[in-house]
Protein backbone atom coordinates (compact mmCIF):
# COMPACT_ATOMS: atom_id res chain seq x y z
CA UNK A 1 0.00 0.00 0.00
CA UNK A 2 3.13 2.55 0.79
CA UNK A 3 4.52 1.68 -2.14
CA UNK A 4 1.56 2.13 -4.50
CA UNK A 5 1.01 5.54 -2.92
CA UNK A 6 4.51 6.36 -3.79
CA UNK A 7 4.49 5.87 -7.44
CA UNK A 8 0.98 7.36 -7.61
CA UNK A 9 2.78 10.65 -5.99
CA UNK A 10 5.67 10.24 -8.42
CA UNK A 11 3.13 10.75 -11.40
CA UNK A 12 0.98 13.49 -9.52
CA UNK A 13 3.71 16.35 -9.44
CA UNK A 14 0.55 18.99 -9.62
CA UNK A 15 -2.47 18.78 -8.48
CA UNK A 16 -4.68 21.33 -9.42
CA UNK A 17 -7.41 22.59 -6.55
CA UNK A 18 -10.62 22.92 -7.84
CA UNK A 19 -14.27 24.34 -6.56
CA UNK A 20 -17.42 22.54 -6.96
CA UNK A 21 -18.79 22.35 -10.26
CA UNK A 22 -22.27 24.28 -10.95
CA UNK A 23 -25.15 21.75 -11.45
CA UNK A 24 -29.12 21.63 -11.84
CA UNK A 25 -31.16 24.36 -9.91
CA UNK A 26 -28.29 26.44 -8.96
CA UNK A 27 -26.57 23.49 -7.11
CA UNK A 28 -22.95 22.84 -6.32
CA UNK A 29 -21.79 19.74 -7.38
CA UNK A 30 -19.60 17.32 -5.47
CA UNK A 31 -17.80 14.19 -6.80
CA UNK A 32 -17.27 12.24 -3.63
CA UNK A 33 -16.06 8.27 -4.38
CA UNK A 34 -16.99 6.06 -1.99
CA UNK A 35 -14.66 2.85 -1.18
CA UNK A 36 -16.96 0.53 -1.37
CA UNK A 37 -21.51 1.00 -1.43
CA UNK A 38 -22.44 -0.20 2.33
CA UNK A 39 -25.34 0.18 4.51
CA UNK A 40 -22.18 0.54 6.60
CA UNK A 41 -22.62 3.80 5.07
CA UNK A 42 -26.36 4.52 5.92
CA UNK A 43 -25.79 8.03 6.83
CA UNK A 44 -24.53 9.01 3.34
CA UNK A 45 -27.31 7.45 1.45
CA UNK A 46 -29.88 9.10 4.01
CA UNK A 47 -28.61 12.34 3.14
CA UNK A 48 -29.01 11.52 -0.81
CA UNK A 49 -32.44 9.83 -0.40
CA UNK A 50 -34.09 12.47 2.28
CA UNK A 51 -33.55 15.31 -0.32
CA UNK A 52 -30.90 16.81 2.60
CA UNK A 53 -28.06 17.63 0.39
CA UNK A 54 -30.17 19.38 -2.12
CA UNK A 55 -31.81 21.59 0.92
CA UNK A 56 -27.76 22.73 1.44
CA UNK A 57 -27.91 23.80 -2.76
CA UNK A 58 -26.01 20.41 -3.13
CA UNK A 59 -25.63 17.51 -5.87
CA UNK A 60 -23.84 14.08 -4.69
CA UNK A 61 -22.46 12.73 -8.20
CA UNK A 62 -21.06 9.45 -6.21
CA UNK A 63 -18.99 6.70 -7.36
CA UNK A 64 -17.33 3.65 -6.16
CA UNK A 65 -13.53 3.33 -6.13
CA UNK A 66 -13.58 -0.54 -4.98
CA UNK A 67 -10.70 0.14 -2.86
CA UNK A 68 -9.25 2.66 -0.73
CA UNK A 69 -6.28 2.79 -2.80
CA UNK A 70 -8.58 3.58 -6.12
CA UNK A 71 -10.52 6.52 -3.87
CA UNK A 72 -7.63 7.90 -2.72
CA UNK A 73 -6.29 8.13 -6.01
CA UNK A 74 -9.66 9.66 -7.27
CA UNK A 75 -8.72 12.76 -4.86
CA UNK A 76 -5.27 13.10 -5.55
CA UNK A 77 -5.75 12.93 -9.18
CA UNK A 78 -8.78 15.94 -9.20
CA UNK A 79 -11.35 13.20 -10.26
CA UNK A 80 -13.14 13.69 -7.02
CA UNK A 81 -13.78 16.44 -4.35
CA UNK A 82 -13.99 13.88 -1.51
CA UNK A 83 -13.51 10.51 -0.53
CA UNK A 84 -15.24 8.31 1.88
CA UNK A 85 -12.18 5.60 3.16
CA UNK A 86 -9.86 5.19 5.68
CA UNK A 87 -7.93 7.51 7.18
CA UNK A 88 -4.92 5.17 7.00
CA UNK A 89 -4.90 7.07 3.13
CA UNK A 90 -4.33 9.97 4.74
CA UNK A 91 -1.34 8.52 6.45
CA UNK A 92 0.60 6.72 3.79
CA UNK A 93 0.44 9.90 1.53
CA UNK A 94 1.94 12.35 4.60
CA UNK A 95 4.11 10.33 4.77
CA UNK A 96 5.15 10.52 1.51
CA UNK A 97 5.64 14.34 1.90
CA UNK A 98 3.67 15.61 -0.37
CA UNK A 99 2.54 19.26 -0.17
CA UNK A 100 -1.48 19.84 -0.04
CA UNK A 101 -2.11 16.33 1.43
CA UNK A 102 -5.62 15.01 2.01
CA UNK A 103 -7.03 15.60 5.64
CA UNK A 104 -10.32 14.20 7.19
CA UNK A 105 -12.96 17.07 8.18
CA UNK A 106 -15.35 14.21 8.80
CA UNK A 107 -15.29 10.60 10.68
CA UNK A 108 -18.79 8.58 9.36
CA UNK A 109 -17.55 5.50 11.11
CA UNK A 110 -16.28 4.37 14.51
CA UNK A 111 -15.94 0.38 14.29
CA UNK A 112 -15.21 -2.48 11.84
CA UNK A 113 -18.21 -2.64 9.70
CA UNK A 114 -16.90 -6.00 8.64
CA UNK A 115 -18.92 -9.87 9.58
CA UNK A 116 -17.04 -12.85 9.80
CA UNK A 117 -18.33 -15.22 7.81
CA UNK A 118 -18.02 -19.31 8.21
CA UNK A 119 -18.70 -22.08 5.30
CA UNK A 120 -20.68 -24.42 8.00
CA UNK A 121 -22.31 -22.34 11.21
CA UNK A 122 -20.70 -22.08 14.51
CA UNK A 123 -23.41 -20.94 17.05
CA UNK A 124 -20.74 -20.90 19.45
CA UNK A 125 -17.79 -19.69 17.67
CA UNK A 126 -15.06 -18.47 19.38
CA UNK A 127 -11.85 -16.44 17.87
CA UNK A 128 -9.94 -19.07 18.53
CA UNK A 129 -11.49 -21.32 15.91
CA UNK A 130 -9.69 -19.60 13.59
CA UNK A 131 -6.23 -21.45 14.73
CA UNK A 132 -5.03 -23.25 11.17
CA UNK A 133 -7.15 -21.64 9.12
CA UNK A 134 -7.34 -18.81 6.40
CA UNK A 135 -9.28 -15.97 5.70
CA UNK A 136 -9.93 -13.28 3.25
CA UNK A 137 -9.68 -10.38 5.62
CA UNK A 138 -8.80 -7.74 2.81
CA UNK A 139 -5.70 -6.09 1.41
CA UNK A 140 -2.33 -6.17 3.05
CA UNK A 141 -2.17 -2.28 4.26
CA UNK A 142 -5.62 -1.67 4.24
CA UNK A 143 -7.62 -0.91 7.29
CA UNK A 144 -9.65 -4.09 7.33
CA UNK A 145 -6.81 -6.34 7.11
CA UNK A 146 -4.86 -4.65 9.52
CA UNK A 147 -7.72 -4.67 12.38
CA UNK A 148 -8.55 -8.26 11.70
CA UNK A 149 -4.88 -8.75 12.31
CA UNK A 150 -4.70 -6.58 15.30
CA UNK A 151 -7.52 -8.53 17.01
CA UNK A 152 -6.24 -11.77 16.39
CA UNK A 153 -2.67 -10.36 17.89
CA UNK A 154 -4.37 -9.09 21.13
CA UNK A 155 -5.49 -13.12 21.35
CA UNK A 156 -2.00 -14.16 21.26
CA UNK A 157 -2.16 -15.25 17.66
CA UNK A 158 0.36 -14.82 14.80
CA UNK A 159 -0.78 -14.58 11.03
CA UNK A 160 1.61 -17.16 9.14
CA UNK A 161 1.70 -18.88 12.55
CA UNK A 162 -1.66 -19.88 13.95
CA UNK A 163 -3.67 -18.31 11.28
CA UNK A 164 -2.93 -17.03 7.63
CA UNK A 165 -4.38 -14.23 5.88
CA UNK A 166 -4.85 -13.93 2.78
CA UNK A 167 -3.99 -10.46 0.90
CA UNK A 168 -4.20 -11.73 -2.40
CA UNK A 169 -7.53 -11.08 -3.62
CA UNK A 170 -8.76 -7.43 -4.47
CA UNK A 171 -11.57 -5.98 -1.88
CA UNK A 172 -14.30 -6.27 -4.40
CA UNK A 173 -13.47 -9.59 -5.53
CA UNK A 174 -12.97 -11.36 -2.08
CA UNK A 175 -17.06 -12.30 -1.76
CA UNK A 176 -17.13 -14.32 -5.64
CA UNK A 177 -13.69 -15.74 -4.03
CA UNK A 178 -14.98 -17.06 -1.22
CA UNK A 179 -17.68 -18.29 -3.00
CA UNK A 180 -15.68 -20.08 -4.96
CA UNK A 181 -14.00 -21.82 -2.73
CA UNK A 182 -10.81 -20.05 -1.50
CA UNK A 183 -9.80 -19.36 2.17
CA UNK A 184 -12.20 -20.94 5.47
CA UNK A 185 -13.27 -17.43 6.34
CA UNK A 186 -13.94 -14.41 4.77
CA UNK A 187 -15.23 -10.71 6.22
CA UNK A 188 -18.03 -9.24 4.61
CA UNK A 189 -20.33 -5.90 4.62
CA UNK A 190 -23.65 -5.60 4.99
CA UNK A 191 -26.31 -6.03 3.39
CA UNK A 192 -24.11 -8.38 1.62
CA UNK A 193 -23.32 -10.30 4.81
CA UNK A 194 -26.78 -10.88 5.58
CA UNK A 195 -28.52 -11.52 2.34
CA UNK A 196 -26.32 -14.15 1.31
CA UNK A 197 -26.67 -15.62 4.73
CA UNK A 198 -30.37 -15.98 4.21
CA UNK A 199 -29.49 -17.60 0.84
CA UNK A 200 -27.24 -20.47 2.55
CA UNK A 201 -24.64 -19.13 1.19
CA UNK A 202 -22.66 -18.91 4.19
CA UNK A 203 -22.87 -18.24 8.23
CA UNK A 204 -22.19 -15.26 10.31
CA UNK A 205 -20.28 -15.94 13.06
CA UNK A 206 -19.31 -12.77 14.41
CA UNK A 207 -18.89 -8.94 14.26
CA UNK A 208 -15.20 -7.90 13.85
CA UNK A 209 -16.23 -4.69 14.88
CA UNK A 210 -17.54 -5.30 18.27
CA UNK A 211 -14.19 -7.22 18.93
CA UNK A 212 -12.12 -4.21 17.79
CA UNK A 213 -13.71 -1.51 19.76
CA UNK A 214 -13.11 2.02 18.39
CA UNK A 215 -11.22 2.82 15.64
CA UNK A 216 -11.61 5.94 13.14
CA UNK A 217 -12.52 3.48 10.14
CA UNK A 218 -14.22 5.54 7.54
CA UNK A 219 -13.84 9.19 6.95
CA UNK A 220 -14.44 11.90 4.44
CA UNK A 221 -11.13 13.11 2.92
CA UNK A 222 -10.46 15.59 0.95
CA UNK A 223 -7.02 18.09 0.01
CA UNK A 224 -6.23 20.38 2.00
CA UNK A 225 -6.91 23.59 -0.22
CA UNK A 226 -10.53 22.19 -1.21
CA UNK A 227 -11.40 22.07 2.44
CA UNK A 228 -9.59 25.55 3.11
CA UNK A 229 -11.13 27.06 -0.06
CA UNK A 230 -14.85 25.33 0.32
CA UNK A 231 -15.38 25.97 3.91
CA UNK A 232 -19.17 27.15 3.39
CA UNK A 233 -19.49 24.44 1.34
CA UNK A 234 -18.46 21.27 3.61
CA UNK A 235 -20.51 22.62 6.18
CA UNK A 236 -23.59 22.33 4.17
CA UNK A 237 -22.77 19.03 3.24
CA UNK A 238 -22.29 18.22 7.51
CA UNK A 239 -25.01 19.81 7.93
CA UNK A 240 -27.01 17.22 5.62
CA UNK A 241 -25.25 14.34 6.95
CA UNK A 242 -26.43 15.80 11.22
CA UNK A 243 -30.03 15.74 9.58
CA UNK A 244 -29.05 11.93 8.55
CA UNK A 245 -27.50 10.96 12.30
CA UNK A 246 -30.98 12.76 13.41
CA UNK A 247 -33.33 10.79 11.60
CA UNK A 248 -31.62 7.59 12.70
CA UNK A 249 -32.07 8.43 16.21
CA UNK A 250 -35.77 9.42 16.41
CA UNK A 251 -36.73 6.50 13.44
CA UNK A 252 -37.06 2.76 13.27
CA UNK A 253 -34.74 0.37 10.99
CA UNK A 254 -37.07 -0.27 9.08
CA UNK A 255 -38.23 3.50 8.45
CA UNK A 256 -34.30 4.07 7.64
CA UNK A 257 -34.14 0.81 5.31
CA UNK A 258 -37.39 1.86 3.50
CA UNK A 259 -35.35 5.62 3.30
CA UNK A 260 -32.63 4.43 1.23
CA UNK A 261 -33.94 1.20 -0.23
CA UNK A 262 -32.97 3.06 -3.55
CA UNK A 263 -29.37 2.65 -3.15
CA UNK A 264 -29.91 -1.05 -3.22
CA UNK A 265 -31.94 -2.46 -5.98
CA UNK A 266 -31.16 -6.06 -5.55
CA UNK A 267 -31.45 -5.81 -1.56
CA UNK A 268 -34.77 -6.92 0.26
CA UNK A 269 -36.11 -4.36 2.45
CA UNK A 270 -35.92 -7.09 6.02
CA UNK A 271 -32.05 -7.19 4.84
CA UNK A 272 -31.43 -3.71 5.01
CA UNK A 273 -33.28 -3.77 8.68
CA UNK A 274 -31.25 -6.33 9.23
CA UNK A 275 -28.28 -4.44 8.55
CA UNK A 276 -28.81 -1.16 10.17
CA UNK A 277 -29.90 -3.12 13.27
CA UNK A 278 -26.21 -4.92 13.48
CA UNK A 279 -24.58 -1.54 12.63
CA UNK A 280 -27.07 0.02 15.24
CA UNK A 281 -25.86 -2.47 17.73
CA UNK A 282 -21.97 -2.02 17.39
CA UNK A 283 -22.26 1.75 17.86
CA UNK A 284 -21.00 1.87 14.30
CA UNK A 285 -21.88 5.46 12.87
CA UNK A 286 -19.93 8.88 14.59
CA UNK A 287 -23.06 10.95 15.24
CA UNK A 288 -20.64 14.41 15.46
CA UNK A 289 -18.54 13.53 12.75
CA UNK A 290 -15.61 14.30 14.64
CA UNK A 291 -12.09 12.50 14.89
CA UNK A 292 -10.51 11.99 17.64
CA UNK A 293 -6.48 11.77 18.94
CA UNK A 294 -7.08 8.95 20.87
CA UNK A 295 -8.87 6.71 18.34
CA UNK A 296 -6.11 7.90 15.41
CA UNK A 297 -3.56 7.03 18.35
CA UNK A 298 -4.99 3.72 18.00
CA UNK A 299 -5.39 3.77 14.14
CA UNK A 300 -1.57 4.00 13.76
CA UNK A 301 -0.71 1.19 16.84
CA UNK A 302 -2.39 -0.88 14.35
CA UNK A 303 -1.27 -0.21 10.95
CA UNK A 304 2.45 0.05 13.30
CA UNK A 305 1.84 -3.74 14.48
CA UNK A 306 1.16 -4.97 10.92
CA UNK A 307 4.96 -3.36 9.96
CA UNK A 308 2.60 -0.87 7.52
CA UNK A 309 3.52 2.14 9.63
CA UNK A 310 6.71 4.06 8.76
CA UNK A 311 6.52 7.07 10.82
CA UNK A 312 4.22 8.27 12.99
CA UNK A 313 1.75 11.31 11.72
CA UNK A 314 0.61 13.85 14.37
CA UNK A 315 -3.42 14.44 14.63
CA UNK A 316 -3.23 18.29 13.43
CA UNK A 317 -1.50 17.10 10.02
CA UNK A 318 -4.03 14.23 10.14
CA UNK A 319 -7.57 15.75 11.01
CA UNK A 320 -9.28 18.65 10.27
CA UNK A 321 -12.42 18.93 12.90
CA UNK A 322 -13.13 22.69 12.56
CA UNK A 323 -15.89 22.67 10.22
CA UNK A 324 -17.83 19.89 11.94
CA UNK A 325 -17.10 21.42 15.19
CA UNK A 326 -19.26 24.36 14.19
CA UNK A 327 -21.85 22.50 12.39
CA UNK A 328 -22.59 19.89 15.40
CA UNK A 329 -20.77 21.91 18.26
Amino acid sequence: MRKFFTIILAFLIAIVPFSGCGGKNGNTVIKLNEVTHSVFYAPLYLAIENGYFEEEKITIQLTNGGGADSSMTAVLSGAAHIGLMGPETVIYVHNQGKTDAPKVFGQLTQKDGSFLVSRVAEPDFEWTNLRGKEILAGRKGGVPAMTFEYVLNNLNMENNLDFVLNFDVAFNNMTGAFLSGTADYCTVFEPTASEYEKEGLWHIVASVGEQSGEIPYTSFIALESYINNNKTLLKGFLRALKKSHEYINTHTELEVAQAIVKQFPSTTIISIESSVKSYKSIDAWKSDLQATEQSFTRLQDVMENAGELTNRVSFSNLVDNSLAKEVFG
